[in-house]
């Protein structure tokens, strides 16, 4: 696993886990991983009917505030799977 800086306070997980869980409706995200890269499967009736790209973006823009900057804690999202309960 690599290393990259940041000044992000707390649980980078939990913060992707928390933003994108509030953003989606009925989603549940399972998150893993560290070091700046991670892995997120999401679940969601949200993307019913959607094309895994407008699903992915959904996803993307819940934890864009997580990936800006020079030192964000989401440096790389390296797996994003989206699928329906």
């Amino acid at each position: 696993m690599s290393s990259h800086p940041t000044d992000f306070q707390g649980s980078v997980i939990d913060a992707i886990r928390a933003a994108v869980e509030g953003a989606i409706p009925d989603a549940r995200a399972d998150v893993t991983g560290g070091g700046g890269h991670y892995t997120i499967v999401v679940t969601s009736p949200e993307f019913a009917g959607k094309g895994m790209l407008a699903s992915q973006r959904l996803v993307y823009s819940a934890i864009t505030h997580l990936m800006k900057g020079d030192n964000a804690p989401v440096h790389a999202v390296d797996s994003l799977v989206t699928r329906t309960p």
